[in-house]
């Protein structure tokens, strides 16, 4: 008895583990649930998506839900696109919403789409509903010089041809942006841009701004307008500034070449004076040399000597009248 029981419980244990494997394995309820669902798939091909390491609920359920939305899209295709990395789930999505939509969007296109890096959902979902986006501030000067600060909103809608390849919503603020400044800029006054904002939109979608995006532009609405600075002013201030400071460096320059050129002056002044002391110290010794040789006698030199003092003492009398007498002071 005891090894008869042994022996059943043995043999439960055994199925239990066997349909436990089996059920893992083979998605027998899946299969059901497809079958019930109107989805013609063979139990071996779930087996075979096990073998292909392809979860097969990643499978089956976006299959439900594309044939109950009536698109013709088949097993392999949303397989191959798992495989390629793709999330078939979103993919479905998008292709029931552009179906209700009527937005023509192929299999095809879709994956292509995902698999770029793009929520193809959320294409479709633009297309349908357009999206806004509002531009940073944008600032441009005018030709009268004064600053003007533009906000503007962009409405756009996404243009599923050219999703793949095409441009992002930067590029659609870069060139909104630069349109912005082109058309402030061509403007003879800021006055006319507070006065006809529209022509800054006028301007900007006549330049054709979507070519090359995955959007379309519908319209460009200037949210708002102010007026900055007087940047032609403080340029002028700036230059005017710059100018100043070159004329004081070159007033300075000049300046220090005159007082160079002063103490070379100076100092060619001491120069000469030293040649002339030199030059006066020879004379007492071309005097001796005169004496000695006989050029010149006694008698001739005491003559020079009184001349000397003569001419010193009447000096001196001359500087002591020059002292006594101040201006002013009657004779």
């Amino acid at each position: 008895m005891d090894t008869g029981l042994i022996s059943i419980l043995f043999l439960v244990i055994v199925v239990i583990i066997a349909l436990s494997v089996f059920f893992t394995f083979v998605p027998v309820m899946l299969w059901v649930a497809a079958l019930a669902s109107g989805v013609r798939i063979s139990i071996i091909t779930l087996v075979a998506m096990r073998l292909r390491r392809v979860i097969p609920s990643r499978i089956v359920n976006p299959m439900i839900k594309a044939t109950k939305a009536g698109l013709d899209v088949s097993v392999n295709q949303l397989e191959s696109h798992f495989l390629a990395g793709g999330n078939v789930d979103r993919v479905v999505n998008a292709l029931i919403a552009a179906h209700r939509a009527n937005i023509h969007l192929e299999f095809e296109r879709a994956a292509a789409i995902d698999l770029a890096g793009r929520d193809v959902l959320q294409a479709v979902q633009m297309s349908v509903n357009p999206r806004v986006i509002e531009t940073p501030t944008v600032s441009a000067v005018a030709k009268d010089g004064i600053e003007v600060k533009v906000i503007a909103r962009v409405t756009v809608r996404a243009n599923i041809d050219r999703l793949v390849g095409g441009a992002g919503e930067e590029t659609i603020i870069a060139r909104v942006g630069e349109g912005i400044v082109t058309t402030v800029g061509s403007s003879n006054s800021h006055k006319d841009v507070l006065e006809n904002p529209d022509m800054i939109s006028r301007t900007v979608l006549g330049k054709g701004l979507d070519a090359g995006t995955a959007f379309e532009i519908l319209s460009i609405d200037i949210a708002d307008v102010d007026v900055g600075k007087n940047i032609g002013a403080h340029l002028q201030t700036e230059q005017a500034e710059a100018d100043k400071r070159i004329a004081q460096a070159k007033a300075e320059e000049r300046r220090a070449m005159a007082v160079a050129q002063e103490q070379e002056m100076k100092a060619k002044v001491v120069e000469m004076k030293a040649k002339v002391v030199e030059s006066e110290s020879q004379v007492p010794l071309a005097m001796a040399e005169a004496l000695r040789d006989g050029k010149l006698g006694v008698m001739d030199y005491m003559n020079l000597q009184n001349i000397e003092a003569d001419t010193q003492m009447r000096s001196s009398l001359g500087r002591t009248g020059d002292t006594g007498n101040k201006p002013g002071d009657e004779s």
